[in-house]
């Protein structure tokens, strides 16, 4: 059974994974055999250091996901220095706070082209390898704010939205090409993006009050969901938003 979760001799990208939930997949990924091509602004340092302790090839690629201009080359440099391109996870993303009447065009252009637009074009261009080879699976980051609406962050939530759409629109076109398009909704895991909800004590209060669990998650409980999602025990599963909240939606 622990053969359908063996990712040996694939290989990955993992956008946004020098800290987080971005590094936790990644390494959740290596863990389970696969190579990895960190993907971000800055050298995941740490979690390339961290995937060759466990055995595994990876590798740094320099990239602003704020447009879509680097995604040709993240999709030739993981395929040329690793051998191959077999599992995308597109999870780098940005978050601009503001009440929804004072939200600027600025706080909404940036996070919808990092959060939606850049995610499109690279499940496109990785979409065609993967179509090509006639196998592979995408795992988009989409957000308790797919389901929901959320307050003060209109643009993260239009964006959430649309990963949503987005995941069952490809599965639809992908699925019988041999392509598996599938999202996990993290719930609320204590990272950088949500420092400040963390920091508020009457909102840390009320969201702890909301999940069954008790607790924020952590990054590394996104690893599972994401090792499952990534390999061949995920074949029949296509257009799926798997939520990892400690019970939230469930309330």
């Amino acid at each position: 059974m622990t053969t359908m979760f063996d990712l040996t001799g694939k290989s990955a990208i993992v956008t946004g994974a020098n800290t987080g939930i971005g590094q936790a997949i990644a390494l959740a990924l290596a863990a389970a055999g696969a190579d990895i091509a960190c993907v971000g602004r800055t050298p995941a340092v740490e979690t390339v250091a961290q995937i060759a302790a466990l055995g595994r090839r990876a590798i740094n690629i320099a990239a602003d996901l704020a447009t879509i201009a680097p995604v040709g080359d993240i999709v030739d440099q993981t395929i040329e220095k690793l051998g191959g391109l077999h599992i995308l996870v597109n999870n780098a993303g940005i978050i601009r706070r503001a009440d929804a009447v004072d939200f600027t065009e600025a706080d909404w252009d940036a996070v919808i082209d990092t959060n939606l637009k850049s995610v499109f074009f690279l499940c496109q261009a990785v979409g065609r390898h993967m179509i090509a080879q006639g196998h592979g699976k995408i795992i988009n980051i989409a957000s308790m704010l797919t389901f929901q609406g959320g307050i003060r962050v209109p643009s993260y939530t239009a964006s959430k939205s649309g990963i949503g759409g987005l995941t069952k629109l490809l599965a639809n076109e992908w699925a019988a090409k041999g392509v598996n398009v599938n999202a996990i909704a993290p719930g609320y895991i204590a990272t950088n993006n949500t420092a400040a909800l963390q920091a508020d004590e009457n909102r840390n209060r009320s969201i702890l009050e909301r999940i069954p669990a008790g607790r924020w998650g952590a990054a590394s409980d996104l690893g599972g969901a994401a090792v499952f999602l990534a390999s061949s025990a995920s074949d029949y599963v296509q257009g799926h938003i798997l939520a990892v909240d400690g019970g939230w939606l469930a309330r």
